[in-house]
């Protein structure tokens, strides 16, 4: 072999290592910080109730936007206003673009206390834009379970004085309204915004 036949060959094989190089890292799958479901991504559960102006609010109609939904009541003393504030946070680390593509839901898990009005001004004081529901036990019912949530009412001092334990995960729903992720609580408002610039990048 000669020298001008070596280094043609080894300068084909730099350019077939560089070309697998680049495809592996271009086609690497995003590198998400929340929980994944798996795929295929399970559709979200159908959110239908009526908004504190009176106007039905459906996820379906989110379609596009990317949905984070929270269960919790008006009266939690930790993990529900804690969370809102770490949700604000997320919200205002995008640009104004990406932010307006995004909807944060409060869906109640109080429904003895809690009133679509007092819902919607309790989460008002975290963001204008949150948007928060209550409605009967009935209406609740079928959206806690579909989204697999956990209530215990803990007895209190009255009837109207108790706690409640309940699932403190947010739920991330996809522009297409699949479950795409979740977090725990306590998840760094910059993580949750990392995800959803992915997403909202694809």
């Amino acid at each position: 072999m000669n020298k001008r036949t070596f280094l043609v060959g080894v300068a084909a094989f730099a350019v077939v290592a560089l070309a697998i190089l680049l495809t592996a890292l271009f086609s690497r799958p995003a590198n998400f910080r929340g929980t994944l479901y798996g795929e295929p991504f399970p559709l979200a559960p159908e959110i239908s109730l009526t908004d504190a102006s009176g106007n039905p609010f459906r996820l379906n109609d989110n379609r596009g936007k990317i949905t984070l939904v929270f269960f919790g009541y008006t009266f939690c003393p930790d993990v529900c206003p804690t969370t809102l504030a770490e949700l604000k946070l997320a919200v205002d680390q995008l640009n104004v673009a990406d932010a307006s593509r995004v909807q944060v839901v409060f869906i109640s898990v109080d429904p003895e206390r809690d009133t679509i009005e007092g819902v919607q001004k309790y989460v008002e004081r975290f963001n204008p834009d949150f948007i928060g529901l209550s409605g009967t036990q009935a209406e609740l019912e079928p959206i806690w379970s579909g989204f697999g949530v956990y209530r215990e009412i803990v007895d209190g001092t009255s009837a109207t004085n108790y706690i409640i334990n309940h699932t403190a995960r947010v739920t991330l729903i996809d522009q297409n309204g699949n479950m795409r992720l979740t977090y725990g609580f306590q998840t760094p408002p910059a993580d949750i915004a990392h995800d959803i610039e992915l997403l909202l990048s694809q």
